[in-house]
């Protein structure tokens, strides 16, 4: 059985083109403010991602969000 694909959103228009090693503190505040914004509403961070024209990496990183642990947990 093929699962139909995933839609892939296409960036916002203020975002398009600011996805840069440089960007403007302005540029990186309006990032942030939108992250959480979209973040605290529920949004994944593959949907900011998309969004944003940013990789999942560098929303976790704007919203200094932990990764979550991966495999088991050792106890002492």
């Amino acid at each position: 059985m093929v699962y139909p694909g995933r839609p892939v959103r296409d960036p916002l228009p203020q975002f398009i083109g600011t996805a840069i090693t440089r960007q403007t503190p302005e540029q990186r505040q309006a990032l942030i403010a939108f992250a959480k914004e979209q973040y605290e509403n529920g949004a994944s961070l593959r949907e900011i991602a998309e969004q944003t024209a940013r990789t999942q990496s560098a929303i976790r990183r704007a919203l200094s969000s932990p990764r979550p642990a991966r495999g088991w947990t050792t106890r002492s």
